[in-house]
């Protein structure tokens, strides 16, 4: 859609900027705008490789070397060089031009991508056999899109801007239709987002940037898993929606398992994210503020939204919480809390037993002995005997072992007997001890000190070892919940990496074959043990689940390792489903067997009856024929010779096909020849009236050539014409023809009944003719042998309706080197 023009509109700029350029390869294709801008512009002559009898123009590299421009035209991308060239793709080239310090512009349609190559079938029904990685184009230091409506590119071929008159017919209905081009134009705007954001990313890595840019809006939710967690969800959708901006949820396992939810609970959370289009992530963080933050800086965030917190005041008075945490170092990242029904709920108690506790327990060792003999000694004293102020300090003294800790308790049971000693008992303030009492007061206050404090502690290692437990089942429910949903290897391996924030992860293999990457992710991944950061064996010492990044503690190891087993799982399972595809294919020609010998059993004799019964005739000395009866069972015969050697024809070219030994021979072959060498064999191979319908064919292909083994094309159009004069009979058939870019398309186009719709796979199935269930004309392999041989040649084969009534079928094949237009 013009990419060509604008690669000589960018020319002509920088020649205007002194820009030493030239033009290596331009295409050009007959057009006489773009051939214009050609004009000044300085030229590099191909260099042509004979292949198969034919002289093919291709890229000189050497040529551009020698001449060292400072800027080099490459056009095409993607195409791929004529056999017996130093390279197999162009791009390749490209890359010995860039090696040499020689800035290339090129140009590359977005179908000929690789990863879009199969959306692109599925959209089309044509798969491009032109592909350049992915990675080739995403290492140019810039890419400009070339943007056209399909509604004007649709306009530019009905003028003729874009192909000769003779070939406007078949674009416009086949690849150039109205919802291919839209789907495609799609296509190209976000992938070439993605690029633009990649390459954002890449910057800020490269320049350790971390602020949020806002580039683009980004929403990330925090949840729970709670409750709650719908509600936050909604909320965010509703941020998200209104700032047209992604939406992301993310989940925080604490390393002490204080977030802990059941798997239903987060199911509901999926499912509900799924339904509003956004994507869920979990991360590990003890720290659940700075993981949070960490994880919203690295998506590049510009909005986070987290529920309110349902802390009391009091608690919030010893700890200001997740939400004041996040909004106070939050930084360029807008905060939004949203409040929510669980708020008014009182959290529970055991989720302010933390590291602030124990820091607590010794500051309450010394304050509350202290704090109880001051407000004893100076206001009590007058008032309440020994005993009275004994029972003061055993308060305190249980306080500080309710806390937790041994060593805090008994430093207060010791401070709170010397205290009691020296302030209270007499003599006074000496730490003489006259009454035996007061020696047992201060052993009884150690002992119980210490009891309560071991039962508390006792009770905390319990709770720890709980929610530590609930923290790794909640790891492996995720992680095999990724395994249950039909995750793949490197869909678990990206799982884990995100989930413990690891630069790559690789999934490593030793056997006999050595040591080996069989799937990885992420940049720069591991390929040994002794490289990795964090390693985990599988168990078998055959798998390894190797980690770039931060190293994990022991009680990350204990989940990984299961999940390394799932990731071996993963792999032998896909091996038992190679094996299984093999057996299924066994199976398939098993079947196929028997198919053939049901549905042979009566075709076979209806021919072979016939002409049994001609000859019986015409040797029979009981009736004398006429010269035109006898000429009527002398044409009998040779019919159903004729019927019977097209059957066996065909039921060798399936076995051949099923059994995968066709090999053809692939060369420039001129579609006028062979679609005439087609016809001819159609006339010759019938009798009667059907002798002469090969006249009601029309044929209109030009001087297309395509890349296909004449002798194999010849028999897929042989068939498709005598199905398409068969099923419309006293009416007209056409073969047409035309090249689109790299692919050249075949139609074959009839007026008859067309087919039912959703019908169209199983038109090339063998034993299959639409609407006819009886077996008087043939077991049905004539288009199943076509689509074998067209795929054998590299090319497919469909079906589609024709306008006004009929059948249209298309065959779509490679255009040979060099012939791309």
């Amino acid at each position: 859609m013009g990419k060509t023009y604008a690669m000589l509109g960018e020319a002509h700029r920088r020649l205007e900027r002194g820009t030493d350029l030239v033009a290596a390869v331009v295409e050009t294709h007959g057009r006489a705008k773009t051939a214009d801008l050609l004009q000044g512009i300085e030229t590099i002559a191909p260099k042509y490789v004979t292949y198969r009898g034919g002289r093919f123009p291709e890229l000189d590299v050497e040529a551009v070397l020698r001449r060292r421009p400072e800027v080099v035209l490459v056009d095409e991308l993607a195409h791929s060089n004529t056999p017996g060239s130093k390279n197999a793709k162009r791009w390749q080239d490209v890359e010995e031009l860039l090696a040499a310090g020689i800035t290339v512009v090129s140009t590359v349609n977005i179908q000929h991508l690789e990863s879009l190559n199969d959306v692109v079938a599925r959209i089309t029904g044509i798969e491009q056999q032109e592909k350049i990685p992915d990675e080739v184009v995403r290492a140019a230091d810039q890419v400009e899109l070339v943007d056209i409506t399909p509604e004007a590119l649709r306009r530019r071929l009905a003028h003729g801007n874009v192909y000769a008159p003779e070939r406007v017919d078949a674009a416009l209905s086949n690849y150039f239709r109205k919802g291919n081009l839209t789907a495609l134009r799609e296509l190209a705007l976000l992938w070439l987002a993605d690029q633009v954001d990649a390459a954002l990313e890449k910057y800020r890595a490269e320049k350790k940037i971390t602020d949020t840019w806002e580039a683009r809006e980004r929403v990330v939710v925090a949840v729970t898993g709670g409750v709650e967690s719908e509600t936050l969800i909604r909320r965010a959708f509703r941020i998200a929606s209104k700032a047209s901006a992604e939406l992301m949820v993310v989940h925080v396992v604490r390393g002490d398992g204080l977030t802990g939810v059941s798997g239903p609970q987060m199911g509901r959370v999926r499912e509900l994210a799924a339904s509003l289009g956004a994507t869920v992530h979990t991360v590990v963080g003890d720290q659940v503020p700075e993981a949070l933050l960490d994880f919203a800086r690295e998506m590049n965030a510009t909005q986070l939204v987290v529920g309110t917190s349902r802390r009391s005041r009091w608690a919030r008075i010893l700890d200001e919480g997740i939400g004041a945490a996040i909004v106070q170092h939050s930084g360029t990242i807008d905060v939004h809390m949203v409040t929510h029904e669980e708020a008014t709920r009182p959290v529970a108690l055991g989720g302010l037993l933390s590291r602030q506790r124990r820091v607590a327990s010794w500051v309450a060792a010394i304050m509350v002995p202290s704090a109880t003999a001051a407000v004893t000694a100076g206001l009590l004293d007058p008032f309440l005997s020994i005993s009275g102020e004994s029972a003061l300090f055993f308060v305190g003294v249980l306080v500080v072992a309710l806390l937790g800790g041994v060593a805090p308790a008994l430093l207060s049971a010791v401070l709170s007997g010397m205290l009691l000693n020296y302030l209270l008992t007499e003599p006074r303030y000496t730490f003489t001890v006259y009454e035996p009492d007061n020696a047992l007061t201060i052993i009884v206050l150690m002992l119980v000190a210490s009891a309560v404090a071991v039962l508390v502690d006792s009770a905390a290692q319990r709770t720890r070892e709980a929610r530590q437990a609930a923290r790794e089942a909640e790891l492996l429910a995720l992680f095999a919940g990724s395994v249950l949903r039909g995750a793949d290897l490197e869909t678990l391996l990206d799982r884990v990496r995100e989930t413990y924030s690891q630069r790559a992860v690789s999934m490593l293999r030793r056997d006999t074959h050595g040591d080996r990457v069989i799937a990885c992710v992420g940049p720069q991944p591991c390929v040994s043990i002794d490289t990795a950061d964090t390693a985990v064996d599988a168990g078998d010492d055959e798998f390894w689940v190797l980690m770039a990044g931060p190293k994990l503690a022991a009680r990350d190891r204990r989940v990984l390792t299961p999940v390394a087993k799932q990731a071996a799982g993963l792999v032998r399972q896909r091996e038992l489903s190679a094996e299984a595809s093999r057996a299924e294919a066994i199976e398939q020609a098993d079947e196929l067997r028997r198919s053939l010998l049901s549905a042979v059993s009566h075709d076979l004799r209806t021919p072979l009856a016939a002409a049994k019964a001609a000859v019986s005739s015409l040797r029979s000395d009981d009736v004398g024929f006429s010269p035109d009866d006898t000429a009527e069972l002398l044409a009998t015969i040779e019919e159903s010779v004729d019927q019977l050697t097209a059957l066996v024809g065909n039921l060798l070219d399936s076995s051949r096909l099923a059994a995968g030994v066709v090999q053809p021979q692939l060369r420039r072959v001129y579609l006028d020849e062979v679609v005439h060498r087609a016809l001819v064999g159609i006339s010759r191979g019938a009798t009667g009236s059907a002798a002469a319908s090969w006249q009601r064919v029309t044929v209109e292909v030009g001087d297309t050539v395509a890349l296909a083994d004449s002798g194999l094309l010849e028999r897929v159009l042989a068939n498709l014409i005598d199905n398409a004069l068969r099923y419309a009979p006293d009416r007209p058939v056409r073969v047409n023809a035309g090249q689109i870019a790299d692919r050249v398309l075949i139609n074959v186009v009839d007026e008859g009944p067309g087919m039912p719709r959703g019908t169209e796979e199983e038109l090339f199935a063998p034993f299959q003719r639409l609407g006819d269930h009886d077996t008087s004309s043939g077991v049905g392999l004539g288009l199943s042998v076509a689509r074998g041989f067209v795929e054998a040649m590299g090319g497919t084969i469909t079906a589609t309706d024709t306008p006004g009534g009929g059948l249209t079928v298309v065959v779509d094949l490679a255009a040979p080197a060099g012939e791309e237009r």
